[in-house]
């Protein structure tokens, strides 16, 4: 993923965005010469911890993949929206020469997966994940070997991911000016489609960077 200055997080920013965009894709390197293993998924991602945790179904193909390669990657992309021309113009630029372009946020978390097999860990592991997910609680924690989940967790695998890289972007109009930014956000506002105030928010936010 390229990150120019102007799209790179000043701050834990990202941490924050992560902390509420918590469905994404984990990729798996596949057996030599197939391609990757993509796995959409929820989880749970612990800053302090620096880790995520999520858990997937026993007879899910991934696991081989997982437990012969380690190093895998969780993605999570949103918040995006596409900018039309016009809107992109500088002051006293037709508005036919401006260019398209897509605004979005990313994370990308580079891990080194933990498979989680034994019951009590699972059971801990599911009831971080509903932790996250339910707050309200609702439901029963897990426990081995207890009823209602106990009898489940033999029919799935628990993975912690532990975080060893970080590349965060947030491309929105960082490089262009206030007139221009302004009109972004504009836009967005009027179009009112089902991510564009998620982005006009980021892009009040955002702001001219040195390079």
């Amino acid at each position: 993923m390229l990150i120019h200055p102007w799209d790179a997080p000043r701050d834990d920013t990202w941490q924050r965005w992560l902390a509420i965009h918590d469905f994404g894709q984990l990729a798996v390197n596949g057996p030599p010469g197939e391609p990757p293993f993509v796995q959409p998924l929820h989880f749970a991602y612990d800053a302090e911890r620096g880790e995520a945790v999520t858990h997937l179904a026993r007879p899910n193909p991934l696991w081989p993949a997982v437990e012969s390669a380690p190093d895998v990657l969780l993605s999570v992309a949103d918040d995006y929206a596409f900018v039309p021309g016009p809107w992109q113009t500088d002051p006293g630029t037709p508005p036919e020469h401006g260019v398209p372009t897509s605004l979005y946020a990313a994370v990308q978390l580079r891990c080194r997966a933990h498979v989680v097999d034994d019951p009590e860990e699972k059971a801990a592991l599911l009831n971080r994940q509903v932790g996250h997910f339910q707050p309200e609680g609702g439901s029963a924690r897990a426990a081995a070997g207890e009823t209602p989940y106990g009898r489940l967790l033999s029919g799935i695998r628990g993975l912690r991911l532990e975080v060893t890289e970080v590349r965060a972007k947030l491309k929105y109009a960082g490089k262009r000016s206030q007139a221009v930014r302004d009109r972004i956000a504009a836009g967005l506002e009027d179009r009112g489609q089902a991510r564009d105030a998620a982005a006009r928010g980021h892009v009040l936010r955002a702001g001219p960077t040195a390079g």
